[in-house]
């Protein structure tokens, strides 16, 4: 929209939709849906118009967030009847992902998607562009040095202090958790945007994304990060025949002599074959992923075996439609380090 500011006219919005709004006129005519139902702010009459109207063309490739897409897939095969999106996009080929580490829903679209399917990875804020994956063969992105970005990089341990070093990039060693820190020429200054990195090669630079520098577990020193939980999940699944849809997950702290936990919530699109065996697995696949939870575990000393909770199918969609956060740019933490969250959805699951 347009919104007047110092007797200036702005355009106010969504990067996504101001992008959309500028589109050259060959783009327009090479994509659905049309600018007009892609600018929809409705969510639910977007995500059904969107459904109705693409199903009559030929696409062969598609862009967003994958938890959004999954949800735009399934609609379209409620509409049609088919049992898979090659029955109804035969020439479909390659999905360009990002806003979520795609892990978690990889098999989801592979079984909806059958066949020869590339998916390649961008990385992208409002901020700027910063990395696309360049290789099928490997996940990580090459991060962008000519978008107009400067970068520098804070050593995740290092956040807490008062007066953080910020390396440049020519400084930073591969395997190791950096804050990224951006300074752009569109005017943000030593700017946190809250993703941490770790580089796996310096020559050319190319990194995976860790997780945010507020979205972690460290309530006894465990230094739970999205990755470790991202990775430790999906070999859960596959060895307990499960798909997770969506999942966030937070401490239980010290009381009444009670040691702690880390508490789950899992809205699963395929339940475990044996449910009740999920949380042991799942703990020793964090195990095997993060040495510091492993030594917490130890003999239930400090932490003891985490609680995990199934979420009926929804919740985590009705949860951010309550509060009018429906949308690719809105995603409910994987991590907390404290419980605001999973109170909340706990109290909706136990409302029903």
């Amino acid at each position: 929209q347009i919104t007047e500011i110092n007797n200036e006219l702005i355009m106010v919005g969504d990067v996504s939709a101001i992008l959309i709004h500028h589109l050259p006129v060959w783009a327009e005519l090479m994509r659905v849906p049309d600018q007009e139902t892609a600018l929809m702010d409705e969510w639910e009459s977007k995500i059904e118009k969107m459904a109705r109207t693409t199903i009559h063309n030929n696409v062969v490739s598609l862009s967003g967030v994958p938890s959004w897409m999954l949800l735009l897939l399934h609609r379209i095969l409620e509409i049609t009847g088919k049992s898979t999106i090659r029955e109804v996009w035969p020439d479909l080929s390659v999905f360009f992902h990002g806003g979520v580490n795609f892990c978690p829903y990889e098999q989801q679209f592979r079984s909806i998607i059958p066949g020869e399917m590339t998916y390649m990875e961008t990385y992208n804020a409002s901020e700027g562009f910063f990395g696309i994956q360049d290789q099928k063969e490997s996940k990580a992105l090459l991060l962008m040095l000519d978008y107009g970005i400067f970068y520098e990089f804070i050593p995740l341990e290092e956040m807490e202090k008062s007066c953080p070093r910020a390396y440049p990039i020519w400084e930073v060693e591969t395997d190791k958790v950096y804050a990224m820190v951006i300074t752009t020429n569109a005017g943000l200054w030593r700017y946190l945007i809250g993703d941490t990195v770790k580089f796996t090669s310096l020559s050319p630079y190319r990194i995976k994304i860790a997780g945010r520098t507020k979205h972690f577990i460290n309530s006894v020193g465990e230094e739970l990060m999205v990755e470790n939980a991202d990775t430790a999940l999906l070999r859960a699944s596959k060895k307990t025949g499960a798909e997770i849809l969506e999942y966030t997950a937070a401490p239980i702290f010290f009381e009444n002599k009670k040691n702690g936990a880390h508490e789950w919530i899992i809205e699963f699109s395929k339940e475990p074959l044996h449910f009740d065996e999920f949380p042991s697995v799942l703990d020793r696949e964090l195990k095997a992923v993060n040495s510091d939870y492993e030594a917490k575990r130890y003999q239930d000393m400090v932490l003891r075996m985490p609680l995990v909770h199934r979420a009926p199918k929804g919740t985590f969609y009705n949860y951010l439609k309550q509060r009018n956060k429906l949308g690719g740019q809105n995603k409910i933490p994987r991590l907390s380090n404290d419980r605001a969250i999973v109170d909340e959805l706990l109290k909706m699951i136990q409302q029903g």
